[in-house]
């Protein structure tokens, strides 16, 4: 039986190397021409405990990570006893048979590291495994010698040994699955795209996004999810008139884009819940200094310490009010790797435009999550850059009216930008009226930041749905579905938060009803659109796990049903 969809999950406890299995069978299909996506939960210690990554593998665009296992590989009986219920009818178990001995006629034991002990190289288990995985679902040998071949092939780095060890390592796990008797059908052709992909996870595309807007100061503190963009950034923001920079705290990070933002550069930094917490009063500096700055929020699960390494979307309250006072920042919130890229170029050309800190909330789902996507064009790709003042002296920057060009320190223009209410030079002053002005240009500035695209579809039904963030791939395979099953329902998506756009809230206001999957408890971006006049109620998860398909599937479902038993009752 021939498929066009293939999900394998590794477990077993952190440490046992078996990411770089699914990493590379993800990776070396994506280069044969298949759509993949891996999806990783782990806990917060540095080796150890249940730890498991999933990856899908499709002839279609991979929109969620899928809900049941066409395979699942076991490191310990433990992942095995947590693991075992989600494998579909049909499916199989693989494990080592060297350190366990599972029962059961859908378990499949190799000898992980005896076989690759016998090829000379002992590390290449995950070869064995990546073989085993192959000769399964019938993917061509050739597309992971072509893997292996590209991955290793440096000699003067690895070795001459490595890339025949590896191959040899493979056709060992192929050959021990070929022989044990298990079909699972075998994995259609790929059509392999007419432009060319890159195989990213959601904080390098963020990174890519950056530096394709010009970035050229970032700030950060480790602090898992972001502490990857970081380390990139570290390694790659590098030359002339760039800075990349550990700094002690959260505090000090925020601080410093202030300033570097004031000098006239592009600045960003990156942390997750509870840093994104420490620089709530410099968040409020840069929005009553109008500076513009980027940062990245990677969420995850909270309050407090929380859930480190597991996905939550419970910061947009915080994110869009981070300060006390009268604040709104700007938000943008991707909802794929993708739009991880585009997104960060969108929060940079809103600083730019609107001239104050901006928002760009990720979340782990999106961190961790690798797949394939198109290669940005960076030549047709819009970059708003810094509108500097060329004037003369005594010009007053904040005086009420239009968004004014920046003047710089040393050149034309002067003005202070300090943490306290102001008049137009940015002198501090304490007048009502004064106040009353410059609140009403700091929220009238936003206007410049809604004509932000957005996506619908079946606009006539009463009821639509309405993801935000990382939850938008598992909610439009869900919707999906609901149109086979015939249920009249529509769809709305925007990665543009706040502001949201007058045209697409308009539209959501005649909606009878509008769904908001989220995963949160307060259904936070729902109580956003009631506040603004729409009909929203989540549907919320706050598991730590992004939304399986099915039971969105159910839950809308559900609620489609409750709302038409209502209506004829009536």
């Amino acid at each position: 039986m021939n498929k066009s969809d293939f999900v394998v999950r590794f477990a077993g406890e952190g440490g046992q190397g078996f990411m770089t299995a699914a990493i590379g069978l993800a990776a070396a299909n994506t280069q044969s021409g298949y759509h993949a996506q891996t999806f990783a939960t782990f806990p917060s210690q540095i080796t150890g405990g249940p730890t498991w990554m999933q990856v899908r593998i499709s002839t279609d665009t991979v929109l969620s990570r899928g809900d049941e296992l066409d395979v699942l590989v076991v490191f310990n009986e433990e992942a095995y006893s947590i693991h075992k219920d989600e494998v579909r009818n049909g499916g199989v178990i693989i494990y080592d048979s060297d350190g366990m001995d599972l029962e059961g006629g859908e378990s499949l034991g190799i000898p992980f590291d005896k076989l690759a002990k016998s090829t000379g190289n002992s590390r290449s288990a995950n070869m064995v495994v990546m073989g085993a995985l192959a000769g399964l679902i019938g993917i061509p040998q050739s597309i992971l010698e072509e893997f292996v071949k590209r991955r290793w092939s440096n000699t003067a780095r690895y070795g001459e040994t490595i890339v025949p060890t590896n191959i040899h390592a493979l056709t060992l796990g192929r050959e021990a699955a070929s022989s044990s008797g298990f079909e699972i059908g075998e994995l259609n052709p790929p059509q392999k795209p007419n432009y060319e992909q890159i195989f990213v996870d959601g904080n390098q595309a963020i990174c890519l996004g950056a530096v394709a807007s010009g970035v050229q100061f970032y700030c950060g503190y480790p602090i898992s999810p972001a502490t990857t963009i970081l380390i990139w950034m570290e390694k790659n923001l590098v030359g002339k008139g760039k800075f990349a920079y550990q700094v002690s705290s959260e505090i000090e990070a925020i601080t410093s884009l202030i300033g570097a933002g004031y000098a006239g550069t592009k600045a960003m930094s990156a942390t997750a819940g509870p840093g994104f917490s420490l620089m709530s009063e410099g968040l409020g500096m840069a929005w009553m200094a109008e500076i513009p700055l980027v940062i990245v929020n990677v969420q995850r699960g909270g309050p407090a310490t929380g859930l480190p390494t597991k996905t939550e979307q419970s910061d947009l309250l915080n994110a869009i009010n981070p300060a006390h006072g009268d604040v709104s920042l700007p938000v943008i919130a991707p909802g794929t790797v993708e739009e991880c890229f585009y997104g960060t170029v969108q929060a940079f050309n809103w600083a730019e435009t609107y001239q104050g800190p901006v928002v760009l909330l990720s979340e782990h789902s999106l961190s961790e999550k690798q797949q394939n996507i198109p290669k940005p064009n960076l030549e047709t790709l819009e970059v708003q850059n810094r509108i500097l003042y060329e004037g003369k002296n005594g010009y007053q920057r904040y005086e009420p009216g239009e968004i004014s060009p920046m003047p710089i320190p040393g050149g034309p223009g002067s003005y202070v930008a300090n943490a306290s209410e102001h008049d137009g030079i940015g002198d501090t002053t304490h007048l009502s009226e004064r106040h009353i002005q410059m609140t009403n240009r700091r929220f009238r500035k936003l206007e410049s930041l809604m004509d932000s695209p957005y996506e619908h579809d079946k606009i006539d039904a009463d009821v639509a749905i309405m993801p935000w963030g990382g939850s938008k791939g598992p909610a439009k395979e869900a919707y999906e579905k609901l149109l086979i099953d015939g249920k009249d329902i529509g769809w709305f998506y925007t990665m543009f938060l706040n502001p949201i756009n007058p045209t697409l809230l308009e539209e959501l206001r005649n909606k009878k009803l509008v769904l908001v999957p989220e995963l949160n408890y307060l259904g936070q971006f729902a109580s956003v659109l009631r506040s603004q006049g729409v009909n929203a109620e989540p549907i919320t998860q706050y598991t730590g796990l992004p939304f399986k398909v099915k039971d969105l599937v159910q839950r809308i479902s559900s609620r489609l049903a409750e709302l038409e038993n209502r209506r004829s009752a009536s």
